[in-house]
């Protein structure tokens, strides 16, 4: 495996870093081959090509009508070995869908489900980038960006083999990730949201994750005509609620009106009350459990 190796300082860094806490729900897949990269190229809606060994980059897989079925982190290791990490998404699930393409290429498709996924947030002000640092027992760490507005304090997204982290060192640390997701306009999307809405409605401009000049990929053509034209009318929008409000995933939200409008996609509660991502038009007024619901900015938090 080829990456950033650890240096003296980055092991003392680790030393005065808060442990570190499971996070349920990441997958692993990984592509492997002579024809690892082009079939990767053929299939993910991102330019693998841009990728050196080491670098990662914001990638998923669609729908032949340009809907996301999967969001993922497009890890590349070697010229034969590119890791997909899934934040939502069974590996094994989109192993056996991907496989229906391979034909004669030289490739292999397998979810790797021996490895495990860690948050860990520390105080630093390193700037944030797309390089995996492997450390010395072989596991991966991944700068997952600021977790505030001023960069100060950040997160590490962490990947290794063996069994799953202790409990939470603090019950609050993963509601603190979600919702710094959440912030950063990062969608988790359960299975009825799958193929339901295109990579400009999700935003997922904002972190690089598709391309419109690297060529042919399923939903290519949607994604193209749909950055072209400019017909995006719906897209993803960050709401703050009451702390009184009944919402959870897939809790409508209405018009001034009453009209339903959209859905909430995610839901998070915080001290200060409750946040939420949905797909909403530009020019309306959401309201949420007949209670006004107030839009306020995407945050840059995420490396791109």
């Amino acid at each position: 495996m080829i990456g950033k190796l650890d240096s003296p300082q980055a092991l003392q860094q680790d030393a005065a870093e808060s442990a570190s806490f499971a996070l349920s729900g990441w997958s692993t897949l990984a592509i492997q081959g002579p024809d690892a990269l082009a079939f990767a190229q053929s299939q993910l809606m991102n330019d693998v090509g841009r990728l050196t060994d080491g670098t990662w980059q914001w990638s998923g897989w669609l729908s032949p009508k340009g809907r996301v079925i999967a969001l993922c982190l497009a890890l590349r290791l070697d010229p034969e070995t590119l890791w997909l990490l899934l934040p939502d998404m069974p590996a094994g699930d989109l192993a056996g869908a991907l496989q229906r393409f391979v034909f004669r290429s030289k490739v292999k498709i397998i979810a790797m489900d021996h490895w495990r996924f860690a948050g860990r947030f520390i105080d630093s002000t390193e700037p944030p980038d797309c390089n995996a640092r492997i450390k010395p027992d072989g596991s991966t760490i991944l700068h997952f960006g600021t977790a505030d507005g001023d960069g100060a304090r950040q997160r590490r997204l962490q990947l290794f083999a063996g069994s799953a982290p202790g409990p939470l060192p603090e019950p609050d640390d993963l509601a603190e990730w979600l919702a710094c997701d959440l912030r950063a306009g990062l969608p988790h999307l359960d299975g009825t949201q799958s193929e339901q809405f295109t990579p400009q409605m999700l935003a997922l401009d904002r972190l690089r994750a598709f391309s419109v000049k690297k060529g042919c990929y399923p939903g290519q053509e949607v994604v193209s005509r749909t950055h072209f034209l400019g017909k995006a009318k719906r897209r993803l929008c960050r709401l703050a609620l009451a702390p009184d409000v009944a919402a959870g995933v897939g809790t409508n939200v209405s018009d001034a009106e009453s009209r339903v409008i959209s859905s909430l996609l995610n839901v998070v509660h915080t001290p200060a009350g409750i946040e939420a991502l949905c797909i909403l038009d530009e020019n309306s007024s959401p309201h949420v459990a007949g209670q006004p619901a107030r839009r306020v900015p995407l945050l840059d938090l995420l490396p791109h």
